[in-house]
């Protein structure tokens, strides 16, 4: 909403501009609406791939439209369950004990419950929140509320990078 720069929308907009742009070229000859076209192209994935990045540190989450948020602490207490749970399933291995390979399996499965929980948690307050956002910023614009406006900018900027990061780390497990 804030960073024109890094709109999927746009990011949409400047490809379909892009084809096109590359049809045209390609019925008239002209290398250089080809090279515009490609260009263009280019710019598009670079929007697109900007608009979803999130940078993490922890359980906070910047995006590169300013916007700041924190996983739910689902996320963070069920990515720590697992990896105690592995560790315990480790231990248990290396000392031959099977109860504790048991709870250690049964811990890292909790976990991952427990993380996916915080995750679709994370995903569906971010949805919302910038809906809200968003309509909120409009409904501000008409009546000139600049303050409220810009309020609603930031909770739509901040529910974005929420929504990413839960997108990004529910990728990142089914890349896996």
């Amino acid at each position: 909403m804030s960073d024109k720069d890094s709109s999927t929308a746009k990011s949409y907009l400047d490809s379909a501009i892009a084809q096109g742009q590359s049809a045209l070229g390609s019925l008239t000859g002209s290398t250089g609406d080809k090279a515009e076209a490609s260009a263009r192209k280019d710019q598009a994935a670079s929007e697109k791939e900007s608009s979803h990045s999130v940078g993490k540190l922890g359980p906070l989450n910047v995006s590169p439209s300013g916007g700041v948020s924190t996983d739910d602490p689902n996320r963070t207490e069920g990515s720590w369950n697992q990896t105690l749970g592995s560790a315990k399933e480790s231990v248990g291995g290396l000392v031959g004990s099977e109860s504790m390979k048991k709870e250690g399996a049964q811990q890292n499965a909790e976990g991952k419950g427990q993380e996916a929980q915080g995750q679709l948690s994370d995903f569906g307050s971010g949805v919302s929140d910038r809906v809200k956002g968003a309509v909120g910023g409009m409904a501000a614009g008409v009546t000139g509320d600049r303050e409220k406006e810009e309020e609603m900018r930031m909770k739509h900027d901040d529910a974005k990078t929420k929504q990413r990061s839960a997108e990004a780390d529910i990728q990142k497990q089914a890349d896996a």
